[in-house]
């Protein structure tokens, strides 16, 4: 079975309403990867015609609060459509990974869930640095595109319905 990989995804969602608002929040957390991680998804958003007036970025000290950035935007923004949540958590000696990963997972969902507007996870879940490297822009892509193109598929959809 062939992998997929939506870094590499062809054809750009067209949105109906060319208008809408995006936020980001991005956990300064392995700065370098969530960083190429930023830049991925905003090439991937700026390719559909979405310019730097339709998005509002944020940081974040890590990815578990994400989650909670995430609805501080939504609250304080009437206009925002969507939310892209970019981190990394690399696996340690502890558990502390798996309940971060969880929680962060969770909590995404039901921001989106709860708010009934599209919250992206793109949080990279890792056993080692090499492997987020190798998602961030490497050999398996740049997952920051592929949540914005998410984001762009779930905007899209969003608008057929209602």
């Amino acid at each position: 079975m062939k992998k997929q990989n939506l870094s590499q995804h062809g054809n750009i969602p067209v949105l109906k309403n060319k208008y809408v608002k995006i936020g980001i929040v991005v956990s300064d957390w392995n700065e370098t990867i969530t960083n190429a991680l930023k830049e991925g998804a905003l090439a991937c958003l700026k390719e559909s015609g979405i310019d730097d007036q339709q998005i509002v970025i944020h940081n974040v000290p890590g990815s578990f609060e994400l989650p909670f950035a995430a609805s501080m935007l939504i609250d304080a923004h009437d206009d925002i459509d969507a939310v892209i949540c970019l981190g990394c958590v690399i696996q340690g000696e502890t558990r502390h990974f798996e309940f971060i990963s969880q929680a962060v997972a969770n909590g995404i969902m039901r921001i989106s869930l709860d708010y009934n507007v599209p919250v992206i996870f793109g949080v990279l879940t890792c056993d080692t640095m090499e492997q987020a490297q190798e998602r961030a822009g490497g050999k398996h892509g740049n997952k920051g595109v592929e949540a914005a193109y998410t984001c762009l598929k779930m905007l899209e959809l969003q608008q057929k319905i209602f």
